[in-house]
Parts: structure tokens; C-alpha cells; sequence
């Protein structure tokens, strides 16, 4: 994770966003409990972009098949992975709600070799790792994460890891600045 820079793209107030991206935004602040994040009314500078986006990530999360202490899990990983800051300062929070310990939040760096971590938690650990890595899951490992989730949580799993890279990315070139933290976390 980069030192503090500048954004390249700042957050777009009302006027650069459009009335309904500032509505949607102050909306999805409400739900997360503060103002508008920084990642909506920055994407929300593309407009229609920005709605067609949210749409898809809305299918992934919160409105996927899996379950939320998983998807926050492996979105962590992937800010990890990535170096994301914004994504992991984010999703700490939201994985606190999900119901990830703080000491699962901690050990996530250490990745699916840590011992403490379930059976399910190293199979999706290790696929976040493996599609970072490799842009796709090896046999071993799908066989595995087979076990444990059906064909839908399966294709969802793997478009939930390639939408938090691309956003990652997204988010890292762009220097989208993390909120303030705030109290209560």
C-alpha cells in the first residue's frame, strides 16, 4: 500500500455526479452509517457507468448466494492481496458486522497456511490467492472448494474475487482516499 497521495480523481460533489448518483450516494452512506464514501461519489463522476456498476456489485454484495462472513473473508483477502487499502479499511468493518472475530480479521494476511482457519475458510482463502495469482483456480483446490459450495456459490465465488481485483485496481490507481475512521469502527 502506497503512501498517502493525492487522488488523481477527487470525489464529485452534486453537480459532477448528477442529482440521482448524489441521492444514491447519501443513500448508501446512511446504510453503512456516515456520509457518502469516497468510492461511490468517485465512480459516480462516470454516471451511467456508475449505476450499471453498482447494479452488478450489488448482485455480489450484499445480494449474493453466499454468505456474508465469506464474502467479506475473501474480499479482505483480496485488499490484501492487492494492497487496498480503501477496500480492506472498508471491509474490516463491514467483516466485524459479518461476523469475522478481530483475530480472523488479523490473521487474514497470514493467508490459508495459517492453521487456525477452517476447512472452507483456506479453500476460499487459497482461491482468492490462486485467481491473484494466476487468474484462475487450480483442479486441486476447485475439487476442494467443491466440497463445500454448490455450481452457483461456486461461479459466484469467482466473480466476487475478479469484481474486488478489478475494483482494487480501480480504486488504487485512482488514490481513492479511505474515510476517517470512526468511532466504534
Amino acid at each position: 500500500m502506497e503512501g498517502a497521495q493525492q487522488p488523481r480523481i477527487g470525489p464529485g460533489d452534486r453537480r459532477q455526479i448528477g442529482l440521482v448518483n448524489s441521492g444514491i450516494a447519501w443513500l448508501l452512506g446512511r446504510a453503512t452509517g456516515g456520509p457518502p464514501p469516497n468510492v461511490f461519489t468517485t465512480l459516480a463522476r462516470h454516471r451511467g457507468l456508475f449505476r450499471r456498476w453498482l447494479w452488478f456489485a450489488g448482485a455480489l454484495m450484499p445480494g449474493g448466494k453466499l454468505p456474508r462472513r465469506d464474502t467479506e473473508l475473501v474480499i479482505l483477502r483480496v485488499a490484501h492481496n492487492t494492497g487496498c487499502d480503501y477496500e480492506w479499511r472498508h471491509h474490516e468493518r463491514l467483516g466485524r458486522r459479518a461476523g469475522l472475530s478481530e483475530e480472523e480479521i488479523a490473521r487474514i494476511p497470514s493467508g490459508p497456511e495459517a492453521v487456525e482457519w477452517s476447512e472452507r475458510d483456506r479453500a476460499l482463502l487459497g482461491a482468492a490467492d490462486e485467481m491473484h495469482a494466476d487468474g484462475r483456480v487450480g483442479d486441486e483446490l476447485w475439487a476442494r472448494l467443491a466440497t463445500q459450495l454448490d455450481d452457483t456459490r461456486l461461479i459466484e465465488l469467482c466473480m466476487l474475487i475478479g469484481h474486488y481485483e478489478m475494483l482494487a485496481m480501480t480504486l488504487n490507481t485512482l488514490r481513492v482516499e479511505p474515510e476517517a475512521p470512526r468511532d466504534g469502527g
